[in-house]
């Protein structure tokens, strides 16, 4: 008797036979063992047990309701099988570490993920998660750490993904490390105190998104190739510091954008390649507050800050506005002087120094000419940046019609050390 190669199948010496049977098996899938279900080895661990789970693909869903720390050593997949969440952590003081996570439901409504926290202290760090609709998602969870995981939403359409990481009524959290691709966003809705710190998001949507969220940081996050890339609404006090935001572009693409927020501190980022570099919408919105803008690079965007209206109580120093189409435009008026400029950098400046003390001898002022028509007249938006427009916009410098608008005037501008 031989044995069949493929699924173990004897069978006698007649050539006939063999062949007649190798058509069948042709026909046919081999029968395979479904994966083993990891929640019996979860279930017989001890509490505080550290889980080194054998190397395999293993069954989830899966559940921690006490204390563990699953470790996959970076040779076990844990799948779905497209229903639910993979992971759900219910306790505080769990880890899940070096593990592929994947598979995950389609429902928006039960926010399936690849993990879902709904404890404090625990820890998710150095896994892999694809093809699940939300990342990890943490609810009322407080003081855990989402660290070193490289995170992929399913294959749908941007506005039909989940989002990479969420947090709702969650405090003192640390998000760091973190590699998002073709996910959502990354939100913070009714959370304060939480880090965001060295994540790299791209081809997404918002890349960050706060919504009533205060007193959280962000540091040192590479966000390129997003519609937004970061978003803060109704949020203060929130410090926005040392990120690199590119490409961000579209009709809404915008580094950084504010509605309604008070407080904020946004220094020594980059805001590349934008379609808008800065957008602020009635911001800061608390009476007595301002928002400190400084030290940042806003460079080669389609406008440099775009104001939404008239608004008053930013203060814009040290910042270096270079090859931005538009350097400052305000929708819906002529003029953003009711702020405070001062010791920016402007390429576009054209006095001298004649003191050497690199602070340029006459002030920088910025006026409204043709380039109004883009911004009062929407179809006109298309032509932004054009030749057309470039020499209305000379014409009008060399022999306006009408008293152009003082947009803004920064009284001590830098010259280029």
């Amino acid at each position: 008797m031989n044995k069949h190669p493929h699924c173990g199948v004897g069978m006698q010496n007649s050539s006939l036979q063999r062949r007649v049977l190798i058509l069948i098996l042709s026909l046919l899938p081999c029968i395979t063992l479904a994966a083993p279900s990891l929640q019996d080895l979860i279930d017989k661990a001890e509490p505080n047990e550290t889980l080194l789970i054998p190397a395999g693909t293993y069954k989830g869903p899966v559940m921690l309701d006490f204390p563990i720390t699953l470790d996959g050593q970076n040779q076990v997949t844990i799948d779905a099988g497209g229903t639910g969440s993979v992971v759900y952590i219910d306790t505080d003081g769990a880890q899940v570490r070096n593990l592929h996570l994947t598979n995950s439901g389609s429902s928006h409504n039960d926010i399936d993920a690849c993990v879902q926290v709904r404890g404090n202290f625990n820890i998710v760090k150095d896994n892999q998660m694809d093809n699940c609709l939300f990342g990890v998602d943490l609810q009322q969870s407080n003081s855990n750490i989402v660290r070193r995981n490289t995170i992929t939403s399913k294959a749908v359409e941007l506005g039909m993904r989940g989002d990479a990481i969420r947090l709702w009524y969650s405090m003192n959290n640390k998000v760091t490390y973190n590699k998002v691709n073709k996910s959502r966003d990354i939100v913070v809705w009714y959370s304060k105190d939480n880090t965001i710190s060295h994540n790299t998001a791209t081809n997404g949507r918002y890349s960050l998104h706060f919504m009533y969220s205060k007193y959280n940081l962000v540091e040192h996050n590479h966000f390129y190739k997003n519609s937004v890339g970061i978003f803060l609404m109704y949020s203060d006090d929130v410090i926005v510091r040392d990120n690199y935001i590119a490409y961000a572009m579209g009709t809404t693409g915008m580094g950084v954008g504010f509605k309604e927020t008070s407080n904020a501190v946004i220094e020594n980022n980059q805001f590349l390649y934008c379609a808008v570099g800065i957008y602020l919408d009635l911001s800061p919105y608390q009476p007595d507050t301002t928002n400190q803008i400084k030290n940042n690079l806003i460079a080669y965007n389609g406008t440099g800050m775009l104001f939404h209206n008239d608004w008053t109580g930013n203060v814009i120093s040290g910042n270096r506005f270079k090859g931005n189409l538009q350097q400052v435009s305000v929708q819906g008026a002529y003029t953003a002087k009711r702020n405070q400029w001062s010791g920016n950098y402007w390429d576009d400046y054209q006095g001298f120094d004649r003191d050497n003390d690199h602070v340029g001898d006459t002030p920088y002022q910025l006026y409204a000419y043709a380039d109004r028509v883009w911004m009062d007249i929407p179809h006109a938006q298309f032509f932004k940046g054009s030749p057309m427009l470039e020499v209305l916009d000379f014409l009008e410098r060399l022999a306006p019609f009408s008293e152009p608008s003082l947009v803004l005037e920064d009284k001590t501008p830098l010259l280029e050390r």
